[in-house]
């Protein structure tokens, strides 16, 4: 199953030798030119991440973006591309996953993109795994846990 990103760039030189890089590289790639188009993609189709330019209709439509990809039950990766490297840490606070500055190495993008994939993977199965092990101890105190031992 190849992993579907959602590339945002106003910049169409940018957006298309990414999504070549990306493409050739197993990734199946949607594209998206500004803020709005890719909120209409977000809410249609489902993405393992999003990758946004930050100053697109203005100065932090990627925020937007990010903030929209945070909502969505699919949760995917998120990370912000900008030629703007002073964000500071705000980036951080509105849930973007990493930031990749322009410009970026093909092998250093693919690099951060996988190493990101990875570890937004693993956070999701933590998460997924937590609760199952929290209500297996509630079984466990029940005593419901051995009677299903005993029975399976």
């Amino acid at each position: 199953m190849k992993r579907r990103i959602l590339l945002v760039d106003d910049e169409l030189a940018i957006l298309l030798t990414l999504k070549a890089i990306l493409e050739m590289n197993g990734f199946e790639v949607e594209t998206a030119a500004s803020a709005k188009e890719a909120a209409g993609k977000l809410l249609a189709h489902e993405f393992h991440m999003v990758i946004t330019d930050m100053r697109m209709e203005t100065e932090t439509a990627g925020y937007e973006v990010i903030r929209l990809a945070r909502k969505q039950t699919y949760n995917p990766a998120t990370a912000i591309l900008t030629a703007f490297p002073s964000l500071g840490s705000d980036w951080k606070h509105e849930g973007a996953q990493s930031l990749l500055v322009k410009p970026v190495g093909t092998e250093d993008l693919l690099r951060q993109i996988e190493s990101l994939l990875v570890q937004h993977e693993d956070a999701k199965h933590k998460v997924v795994k937590a609760p199952v092990k929290a209500a297996a101890a509630v079984q466990e105190k029940s005593g419901k846990a051995s009677f299903i031992r005993r029975a399976g």
